[in-house]
């Protein structure tokens, strides 16, 4: 992911990809024009990149220049453009093919028809890198497209945001949701992560999701997928992870706005990890670090017994239930260890210490993010 200005992109067609789709429109202007010398018009400022490439593809002799709209040097009607700044030869009976980097709705594609009418040109044949036939509103022929697109803002190879990203060799798009932090919060019972995930939300302003205060809600009111989940419990079976995906799902879409998320209680495991990813990806994000908080197995059986004499949790007053709980946290979060920290997205933080300590801890690890 990149930053331009104030906006965020994320990666979308790669160096290999954009070769491949200039090679196809190599191919198919040299077989169709055969030993015909055609000229080569770029049109500035984004076709540099392309145009480049273009010709130290191009197999046979060719001449290149290039052109800028004069609509684009401040005029302010285009309706008063009556030429293209740069084009001084003699086009007559020559065979002029556009490259653009970019045709969307097709607003420059019609002032190039128009003023090339005056140019008798043999024939006038438009190639485009990119295409976005959503946006498309006119009635031209493209002759040679390179690839197709969604109707979404891309930067790099000559396309720019505000003037940056015209230098990046890939092609980046527009994230429709800007830059969130987003982290799976664990650790073990006992290690303090509710409190840590209350000072974290506030101090970041993230939701926190927590997946057995989700499930609560949604069987309390009746929800659909509550439904659904409570026809598991009953039989005492568990609930699929595709209905603690969709649960997530909502919780994330109530909150569209917000600048990242806390996970708590999920994923446990890497089916559910993996699910995750996906759901995030949908949502134009990604999970950026599993924190888990690392308590002493000891410390938290003397916190958990302690907590136990005025918490009323009769698993708080049982060592041995208290030491199972833990046995089973370290099973489960093994595989997800692994999972995140291929990633480079786990990081262990030290959880004895005051509150303050163990908060000013997990900031520096989410402010490094």
């Amino acid at each position: 992911m990149i930053k331009l200005h104030d906006l965020y992109f994320k990666p979308f067609i790669s160096e290999e990809e954009i070769d491949t789709a200039v090679q196809k429109m190599v191919d198919g202007i040299a077989e169709d024009l055969g030993d015909e010398v055609p000229v080569f018009i770029g049109i500035l400022n984004g076709s540099f990149m392309l145009v480049s490439d273009f010709v130290k593809k191009y197999p046979k002799p060719c001449e290149v220049t290039f052109i800028k709209l004069a609509s684009y040097e401040g005029v302010k009607s285009t309706e008063d453009i009556q030429r293209l700044i740069g084009l001084t030869q003699d086009l007559t009976g020559r065979t002029v093919v556009i490259l653009e980097d970019i045709i969307d709705s097709g607003n420059t594609l019609a002032e190039v028809h128009r003023i090339f009418k005056n140019e008798n040109v043999k024939q006038l044949l438009i190639a485009t890198l990119f295409f976005k036939p959503e946006a498309y509103k006119k009635d031209f022929k493209l002759h040679y497209v390179g690839m197709e697109i969604p109707d979404k803002f891309i930067v790099g190879y000559g396309l720019d945001y505000n003037g940056l990203g015209r230098d990046l060799p890939n092609v980046y798009q527009l994230k429709t949701t800007q830059h969130m932090t987003n982290l799976v919060l664990f650790g073990p019972p006992g290690a303090g992560k509710g409190t840590q995930a209350n000072f974290l939300k506030e101090k970041y302003d993230l939701i926190h999701i927590s997946t057995g205060d989700v499930f609560r809600f949604n069987i309390k009111n009746e929800t659909a997928l509550g439904m659904l989940a409570k026809s598991y419990m009953d039989k005492g079976e568990l609930v699929p992870d595709q209905v603690t995906i969709d649960m997530l799902s909502k919780e994330v879409e109530k909150n569209a706005g917000a600048k990242g998320f806390i996970f708590d209680g999920f994923p446990r495991t890497n089916a559910q990890a993996k699910a995750l990813d996906v759901l995030m990806e949908s949502k134009d994000s990604q999970i950026d670090a599993m924190v888990a908080l690392e308590v002493d197995d000891e410390v938290l059986v003397n916190r958990l017994l302690e907590r136990g004499k005025t918490s009323g949790r009769t698993d708080d007053a049982d060592e041995s239930i208290i030491r199972n709980r833990i046995s089973l946290y370290y099973k489960k979060t093994a595989v997800l260890k692994n999972y995140y920290m291929d990633q480079d997205k786990y990081f262990g933080v030290d959880g004895v210490g005051s509150i303050e300590e163990i908060t000013e801890r997990l900031s520096k690890v989410i402010d490094n993010l």
